[in-house]
């Protein structure tokens, strides 16, 4: 037998901790987010944006907000799919993919909650994720290889806010629990050479801990249906790598809030070029993804109204390898059949 790394990565499949990743993003670097005032846009509008790129030799990165659906977040981190790193599989056999994630951010505006309508909000939210697949032997669809898996996050949560029904009085959460289980049924991948072309349906089930009044909630309490196609090209003469992928994630209605977060479209893109470097080699490029809102919150419960939000961001662009992402780290394994 022989292992490999597992290229896949499973960042997207963990719920609670987009919480924080979504209100500040201070996963990849410091900035001040941008924050939506009533005195500036309708309280059924509350968007945040900001634009950035990863460049050569960038050292610090811009961070961005997103506010919009019911908790201000979603079970969609954008980026997760970003790099080569994030591929679905082509080797058969078994992989492995634990990952640990910490986010800490913050949100002035307005957000929708199981606890009610709260602002001012502090989350700290550390995640470690268990999952693995299984890639089969046989090809289908024309070569395609055919991938199952699944991702279960367990996340430590400490939030805090002001709740407007308590007339503003500060109220903190600490919680800790198992979040949405995330099963992938299908992950097609096509490599005819140096071109990959993907298909991923991830489904976000509301597994997790979850209870109506409570400020803080590993799971989010309803379902999500991501699908997503993505082409990859690596240059194995040149070095040069390059991504991209789109998803269209749905959300169903939390029947405990009545609360439907409306649909994302979510875009992953990526530029890299590797350089021999000693022993191992040093990837240099851009990392970048844009995430929006596509149809606004509903339901009897979505007392802001539309609540849309979008982002755009960027990672640093520059990286050793092994790569370890800021306040990311992770290991996995394929075992070839």
């Amino acid at each position: 037998m022989r292992q490999a790394l597992d290229p896949w990565h499973p960042a997207a499949h963990c719920p609670a901790g987009s919480i924080a990743a979504h209100l500040r993003g201070a996963r990849d670097g410091g900035g001040e987010p941008l924050r939506s005032r009533p005195d500036i846009a309708p309280a059924h509008r509350r968007r945040a944006l900001a634009l950035g790129l990863a460049t050569l030799a960038a050292l610090t990165g811009q961070s961005a907000t997103v506010l919009g659906g019911e908790g201000g977040t979603s079970h969609v981190i954008p980026g997760a799919n970003a790099t080569l790193a994030d591929l679905p599989p082509t080797t058969p056999g078994v992989f492995f993919k634990p990952m640990f994630l910490r986010y800490e951010g913050e949100a002035s505006a307005q957000i929708p909650t199981a606890a009610g309508i709260v602002a001012n909000v502090h989350a700290t939210v550390e995640t470690l994720v268990l999952g693995g697949g299984y890639t089969v032997q046989p090809t289908l669809l024309g070569g395609a290889r055919y991938s199952v898996a699944a991702f279960l996050p367990y996340s430590w949560m400490d939030i805090s806010a002001d709740s407007d029904a308590l007339g503003g009085i500060g109220v903190q959460s600490r919680v800790s629990g198992f979040g949405d289980l995330t099963v992938v049924p299908v992950m097609l991948a096509w490599k005819p050479s140096d071109w990959q072309y993907d298909f991923l349906l991830p489904i976000y089930a509301p597994t997790g801990s979850y209870e109506l009044g409570r400020l803080g909630n590993p799971g989010p309490n309803y379902w999500t249906f991501d699908p997503i196609v993505g082409a990859a090209y690596s240059g194995a003469k040149t070095g040069l790598n390059a991504a991209i992928h789109l998803g269209y994630a749905m959300n169903t209605e939390n029947p405990d809030t009545d609360y439907r977060s409306g649909d994302l479209l979510h875009v992953d893109a990526s530029v890299q070029q590797i350089v021999p470097l000693g022993s191992g080699y040093l990837n240099i490029g851009a990392e970048g993804w844009y995430f929006q809102q596509v149809t606004g919150d509903s339901g009897s419960g979505a007392r802001l109204g539309d609540f849309e939000g979008r982002t755009a961001r960027h990672r640093p662009g520059d990286r050793l390898h092994p790569a370890f992402r800021p306040a990311e780290a992770g290991a996995g394994a394929q075992v070839a059949a």
